[in-house]
């Protein structure tokens, strides 16, 4: 379904490119999006937050070291930046690669990423409880290190920090509280809701649709030469195989599981394949969106690229666990 999804999100903009006969329509398309992906979203975090009770929220270990690699790798090139005096002329293809590097690495965890960690059979309320986490690093980090680096920008903290918490909340906040009064103050209608949970993954699908279309938009507009394309792509490649691998790692280790359950195994690769999936699955909208606002605006197309690679490890993840557990393979 995924490959599906991704391939028609990709042919129907290369389509509308090449078609003129779609071009007065192409506004009309753009809107259309722009309000249907939000509303996607919403809706999936909403079903998503209708199967976790709020005293599932809990902090785990393996989640502090995952912010911390996030806000290092975000912050060490910056001073690299300021130490070497930034990159240019014959550099500049250099100094987007690094950009859009750090932009992967700080980008937020996917709104979807409950819905496919379930899936695969994760933990849906941890991935809740990191996005939380790492949103509020973000808009931390974000508008007191961009700075450093564009000191043109003229960011005021305290505007940038309200600016990111604006995108955040609609997105991340209200689906939890309206599935929480839901849960409370109407139970009949929350356990019918319980019964339409699993719509959450066909509509992340139909989501993913818009996200590729968006991101071979943003690809298309950047205007920039196949190698500094390139140099953006091969950078997004490597944060998201890094992320996908480092969370995996951290996730694994012996010390995050309850060594006197006899569960203890399964847990550590339910935290294995929980941490892999928040730092590795990026919310790729928002990471276009950080791009334009505040670095430089082709470093943006990172996310157009990172979306493809993350939902491509992901589809393959997604086949590998459909198939080792298939009534043909295990006869």
């Amino acid at each position: 379904m995924l490959i599906v999804a991704m391939l028609l999100g990709a042919s129907m903009y290369i389509i509308y490119r090449e078609a003129d006969v779609l071009h007065p329509y192409g506004a009309a398309g753009l809107a259309f999006v722009k309000v249907a992906q939000p509303v996607m979203l919403f809706t999936m975090l909403f079903l998503s937050f209708c199967r976790i009770k709020p005293s599932d929220l809990k902090l785990k270990g393996w989640m502090w070291w995952l912010l911390i690699a996030q806000g290092l790798l975000f912050v060490a090139p910056t001073l690299g930046f300021m130490l070497l005096g930034g990159f240019s002329g014959a550099m500049s293809d250099m100094r987007v690669s690094v950009e859009a590097f750090t932009l992967c690495m700080i980008c937020p965890t996917a709104t979807a990423c409950s819905v496919l960690t379930a899936k695969l059979g994760g933990d849906r309320a941890a991935v809740m409880t990191y996005t939380i986490l790492i949103n509020l690093l973000v808009a931390i980090l974000v508008p007191a290190v961009v700075p450093l680096v564009h000191p043109g920008a003229n960011m005021d903290f305290a505007e940038d920090f309200l600016l990111i918490i604006s995108k955040v909340f609609p997105m991340l906040i209200m689906p939890c509280l309206l599935a929480w009064v839901v849960r409370y103050l109407t139970p009949k209608l929350h356990r019918l809701l319980l019964d339409y949970t699993e719509l959450a993954f066909t509509v992340w699908a139909v989501s993913l649709t818009f996200a590729i279309l968006m991101s071979v938009r943003a690809i298309y507009h950047s205007g920039a030469g196949v190698a500094t394309l390139g140099f953006i792509a091969l950078a997004s490649l490597v944060s998201c195989t890094f992320q996908f691998w480092f969370g995996k790692r951290v996730g694994n280790a012996p010390c995050y599981a309850n060594r006197d359950d006899a569960g203890f195994n399964a847990e550590r690769r339910v935290n294995s394949l929980t941490a892999g999936q928040v730092m590795g699955q990026k919310n790729t909208v928002f990471a276009i969106w950080m791009g334009y606002t505040f670095l430089d605006p082709l470093s943006s197309v990172a996310g157009g690229f990172y979306s493809i690679w993350h939902n491509v490890f992901n589809s393959w993840q997604l086949y590998r666990q459909r198939k080792a557990t298939s009534p043909a393979d295990k006869l």
